[in-house]
């Protein structure tokens, strides 16, 4: 619905805070804040969400990032204070021209001073805490302190 742009982040609020004393109002706040509308797949969401609830800060969804060059690339979740990104690689990545089109895009962002992590559905579904470690230790590695603001 976020996505559709049928309703926005402000509206579910005013919804969950109106609702707030009734049976599952706590809940449907908690579960309103992890929203997000700028996902591009259900999988990016899953991964998304997963992450936060894993202790990580908020990440941002296809943030912009300008290239000297003027070209805008935008990963699936960055967390652009730390130039970290993380790419949400489903079943249309293993096309050999998406493959290309990819690796073009990840030496535009390395060059560019990213560090870019890639999850694939196998990754996300049976290696989650090795994943979540991962993005954390690249996090750590680039400046970010647990408990810190994001």
């Amino acid at each position: 619905m976020l996505g559709q742009g049928l309703t926005d982040r402000d509206v579910l609020a005013t919804v969950a805070a109106s609702n707030a004393d009734r049976p599952g109002g706590r809940r449907a706040r908690w579960v309103f804040d992890l929203a997000d509308g700028g996902a591009e797949s259900p999988p990016e969401s899953h991964l998304r969400v997963r992450l936060v609830l894993g202790g990580l800060p908020r990440p941002v969804v296809q943030h912009p990032v300008r290239l000297p060059n003027g070209v805008v690339l935008h990963p699936d979740l960055a967390w652009p204070e730390f130039r970290v990104a993380v790419e949400y690689d489903g079943q249309w990545h293993s096309d050999p021209e998406q493959l290309h089109r990819d690796r073009r895009r990840l030496n535009m962002l390395i060059g560019a001073g990213w560090l870019v992590l890639h999850v694939t559905s196998r990754r996300l579904h049976r290696e989650f805490p090795a994943v979540l470690r991962e993005v954390r230790d690249a996090l750590v590695s680039r400046g970010w302190r647990r408990g810190a603001s994001a």
